[in-house]
């Protein structure tokens, strides 16, 4: 790409914003968001992006559905600046659960969200781990579609494994736990998860593998309110397993997630930042990964017309 690189961050995660333009070694570009009284926002980009290669980063954090605006609205002001081309950033992208048409008269909105950031003037976009891959198909543009398996597992090299099994909470997420359960080399068990309505309470009906007496790694792509993964820890309990760590890229973490989850038996929780976790739900037993370094590459390798394909990640 011939025009200068530029990075701009949204309100929803600045600190991650801030770590993937260290690790860039590209200072943030500057630009005020002002929120007026009437809740409508106005985004006022303070340097020129004329001719410029410019990315903007913005993941799905709360407030969910400010922050899309935010994001559509910066896309749209750089994008009558006369920017080269834009970038969308967007490491956990919103309503990505709701991917398909499963009821009568719903929106598939994470295509509608595709839509949207398409309309504003992005020209191409970069995620990580999308709740279904296919949503890339909803796009007209190319999409970056990065994975942090390798940064999960690599929290584990230290750690000895010898006695332990990867759990896929559900059959749709077996794949990918599979393949976390060959880079640490250990046994793999899929869980019969069932979900009857809404209430993100899901009912496990049976157990596929050993797991009695093990050491248990659960992988999933993200944790909301947390009762997906205490319904799963009960199943496990209800087996006789020695102790559970729970592993998620998107650390959501709604609700009462955090109390649920710091008095259950979960030993550990790793998450990424690909969602901002504030200080108040930094507990303990919490470790959080950083996916910087991993942004910046991709962010760098795109800017100079370099494949990225290294960087997608098996997992």
């Amino acid at each position: 790409m011939s025009g200068t690189l530029k990075i701009f961050s949204g309100n929803a995660n600045p600190e991650l914003s801030r770590a993937i333009c260290r690790e860039a070694g590209v200072r943030p570009g500057k630009c005020e968001i002002v929120k007026f009284s009437n809740e409508n926002i106005k985004v006022n980009i303070q340097e020129s992006v004329r001719g410029k290669d410019v990315f903007v980063i913005q993941p799905s954090c709360p407030p969910v559905n400010e922050g899309i605006m935010e994001l559509l609205i910066m896309i749209d002001a750089i994008k009558h600046a006369s920017a080269d081309r834009i970038t969308a950033v967007v490491p956990y992208f919103p309503y990505a659960r709701s991917d398909k048409k499963d009821e009568p008269r719903i929106s598939i909105t994470a295509r509608l969200i595709a839509d949207l950031l398409q309309t504003a003037g992005a020209n191409r976009v970069m995620t990580m781990n999308l709740h279904s891959p296919q949503i890339q198909g909803f796009f007209r543009i190319p999409v970056d579609h990065l994975l942090a398996g390798s940064l999960l597992c690599d929290f584990f090299a230290n750690d000895d494994l010898h006695n332990s099994v990867v759990v896929a909470p559900d059959a749709g997420s077996a794949k990918h736990a599979g393949r976390y359960a060959i880079s640490l080399q250990v046994p793999l068990a899929i869980l019969d998860k069932r979900r009857e309505d809404d209430n993100e309470a899901p009912v496990i009906h049976n157990v596929i593998g050993d797991v009695a007496g093990k050491n248990v790694i659960i992988f999933d792509d993200e944790i909301a309110s947390g009762g997906s993964i205490i319904e799963v820890v009960n199943a496990l309990e209800s087996l006789g397993v020695e102790h559970i760590t729970a592993c998620c890229v998107h650390g959501v973490l709604s609700g009462n997630a955090v109390h649920r989850i710091d008095n259950s038996s979960i030993r550990r929780l790793v998450v990424t930042d690909t969602v901002r976790i504030p200080p108040e739900k930094r507990i303990p037993k919490l470790t959080v990964v950083s996916v910087a370094e991993l942004f910046a590459k991709a962010i760098l390798h795109t800017h100079r017309g370099k494949s990225i394909s290294g960087l997608y990640l098996r997992y």
